[in-house]
């Protein structure tokens, strides 16, 4: 199974972190880039969002619920439930992080990506995992100011009015200036998206050196990162099957379904780390943990279901809906991208 480059630069920034950790007033510098890495990157996720698309999304608006009930609803209360594993096996703080990954908005790349592997509902999942970013933004903070209080770094009233200063307020400044940078955002899209990849790994840089200097990371055992991968396998297994069986129950078409797995699965690294630094501060490193691994996860093994979606649409005997509409569905957001 493929290992996405991007998590081994990830992984490669972790461990600049452990051995040169930011201490004094390079500290003090890098905790200030990654504050303007975050809000330039929400700037650009409000100028890359379509309005136009995300309102003609609407009409597919029982699919979209679908989705949003599975990204906010669903995997939530599977965190709350997972309280019961502390501390066989996971500790405080690992549950801690568990519960915030899954309050964090879906993908839109891969969930895009993916569906078009499957020959699925591609306008369907541009949309879905449009308006879960976009919801995640105000949804998100207001979930771990209630689900995790105290327990998020020092969360209070503070920190919601940091996130709408430093994620909101740009996001929106991006929408409204999308009619003039529109265009230009779309054609240095490649360019723009190295300076994205970028501007997390200085959030990541930042939140572990944090750590490191904290000392917090003596807290965690080969162990418990054992216990929490079998947990997280288990969380990802719930809710593929939870997607794909619940939307046939609720009467999607196969097309469909293959947009609700992948949207309604999936958690963003992208949206899930700015976050986190703005969230719990010191604790940051520890929290954003369990999303990093999971997102791996998720990539892997969506890897693998989407190329049996795909085989199966090949096959009439294995699946009997008919594959045309698949690959008009495709087209379309082809051409229309």
């Amino acid at each position: 199974m493929p290992v996405d480059p991007y998590i081994l630069l990830l992984l490669g920034t972790v461990g600049l972190a452990a051995l040169v950790p930011a201490r004094g007033t390079a500290a003090s510098v890098t905790s200030g880039a990654s504050t303007a890495a975050i809000a330039f990157l929400f700037f650009l996720y409000g100028a890359r969002l379509s309005t136009r698309e995300a309102l003609e999304g609407l009409r597919h608006w029982r699919l979209h619920v679908t989705v949003l009930a599975c990204t906010f609803v669903i995997f939530p209360l599977l965190g709350l439930a997972a309280r019961g594993l502390v501390p066989v096996f996971l500790t405080h703080n690992l549950y801690t992080g568990l519960l915030f990954l899954t309050l964090v908005p879906s993908t839109i790349q891969s969930s895009i990506a993916f569906t078009s592997m499957a020959r699925g509902n591609v306008p369907a999942a541009i949309c879905a995992g449009s308006f879960s970013s976009l919801v995640g933004i105000v949804v998100t903070p207001l979930l771990a100011a209630a689900l995790l209080g105290s327990s998020g770094g020092g969360f209070s009233a503070d920190s919601l009015v940091e996130i709408v200063l430093q994620l909101l307020v740009p996001f929106l400044a991006g929408q409204l200036l999308r009619r003039w940078i529109g265009g230009f955002v779309t054609r240095h899209k490649k360019v723009l998206g190295l300076v994205d990849r970028g501007s997390i790994l200085l959030v990541v840089y930042t939140a572990f050196s944090e750590g490191m200097v904290r000392g917090i990371w003596h807290q965690v055992s080969p162990l418990r990162l054992g216990g929490l991968l079998v947990v997280e396998a288990a969380l990802l297994a719930v809710m593929l099957a939870l997607t794909w069986y619940g939307g046939r129950a609720l009467g999607f078409g196969r097309e469909d379904r293959i947009a609700i797995q992948f949207a309604g699965s999936k958690k963003s690294l992208a949206s899930g780390l700015p976050m986190a630094s703005v969230l719990f501060g010191a604790q940051a490193s520890l929290a954003v943990l369990p999303l990093m691994l999971f997102h791996q996860m998720q990539l892997m093994v969506c890897a693998v279901i989407a190329k049996r979606r795909a085989h199966d649409a090949d096959s009439p005997a294995l699946d009997p809906e008919p594959a045309a509409a698949s690959r008009t569905a495709v087209g379309t957001a082809t051409r229309s991208g």
